[in-house]
């Protein structure tokens, strides 16, 4: 027995994010979805955030190719990647003789990024020296190249993103406070998939379409058997894991149908024994917090009277909603999708 693949859905709009790699319909991507269309619109500063492999690329990227800007360049630069002594020429540029070695001007990554979207990955690697150029930037929108007697006018926006609590870092002293409000103008929090397990379906059968197409397999469903563990294992590395997972399946499987011998994941997936998603406590907290408000809303809709089932006040269940926004009912449960 098999599982065919079902169809994605025939919205233009979700079609649209399904070729970007967002691919779900629960209320927590459905929430990431209506932020990037509203901040698409317009030039705002962004900041994204959430666990490795949970898509902030994607994210970052959606954003640029709705905009009105996307035929101008997206410009990534992964700021953990490049070494300290480095990195503040990379970003803003350098002049001839800047210093040794530089044998001739350089445009740095925002001048590439003028007139288009420049994305500044794991900013929270960024030492405090670049943190202070970056700061003008977004306060004067003017860059100066290392070396250059002269600022230069820039027309970009930023998008940022990081897997770190910028604000234990602010309080640490290792992230300047008035660069965090700056970047914080538009948050975007992308859940961990452990957090939407629903989608994980959709995300399943959209790797195996766009791989089993990569890789020229005729591999086309999944056995009856192979979903429901997907759907039981926590995912720690998230939606990057499953994708490599389903990945690693295809590469193994020899017939039309990958069998649940051909799914190898990292850790236990029999989640009932210990009745917690993971061994970590902070996910297993969260996860907890997250499973109790859903069941209370289901049950009663009306914050106050959900706030009543749990024990807890209207304000602490305000709390834990700004805390985890996807879980508001307000906020809807459209379906929704995203690609490379």
């Amino acid at each position: 027995m098999s599982v065919a693949l079902e169809a994605a859905p025939a919205r233009t709009f979700d079609h649209d994010l399904w070729r970007h790699g967002i691919v779900g319909h629960s209320r927590a991507i459905a929430d990431v979805i209506r932020r990037i269309e509203l901040v698409a619109a317009t030039r705002t500063t962004v900041l994204i955030t959430g666990e490795t492999g949970t898509g902030k690329e994607l994210v970052a990227r959606a954003i640029h190719t709705r905009s009105a800007q996307h035929q101008m360049p997206f410009v990534k630069v992964n700021c953990a990647a490049i070494p300290e002594t480095l990195l503040e020429s990379e970003l803003f540029g350098h002049v001839k003789g800047a210093f040794t070695n530089a044998l001739g001007s350089r445009k740095g990554r925002f001048a590439l990024a003028h007139r288009g979207t420049i994305f500044l990955d794991e900013i929270g690697t960024m030492n405090v020296a670049v943190q202070a150029k970056l700061l003008r930037v977004l306060q004067e929108r003017e860059i100066e190249p290392l070396g250059a007697e002269r600022t230069e006018r820039v027309d970009v926006r930023v998008i940022a993103a990081t897997n770190r609590n910028l604000r234990d870092l602010v309080r640490d002293g290792r992230f300047q406070d008035d660069l965090y409000y700056r970047l914080q103008v538009f948050p975007i929090v992308v859940p961990p998939l452990r957090q939407r397990i629903e989608d994980v379906r959709l995300l399943a059968q959209h790797f195996l379409q766009k791989h089993a197409q990569r890789s020229g397999k005729p591999v086309e469903t999944f056995d009856v058997g192979v979903l429901p563990v997907l759907q039981e294992y926590h995912w720690p590395g998230n939606v990057r894991e499953l994708e490599n997972a389903i990945e690693r399946a295809i590469v193994v499987t020899t017939g039309s149908m990958i069998g649940r011998d051909a799914i190898t994941l990292d850790g236990p997936v029999d989640t009932e024994r210990s009745g917690v998603p993971s061994l970590k406590l902070h996910e297993n907290v969260e996860w907890i917090e997250c499973a109790t408000i859903r069941r209370a809303l289901d049950l009663a809709p009306e914050k106050q009277h959900a706030a009543r089932i749990m024990g807890i006040s209207p304000r602490a269940l305000s709390y834990y909603l700004t805390k985890y926004p996807f879980l508001d009912p307000k906020k809807g449960t459209g379906v929704s999708t995203l690609n490379e």
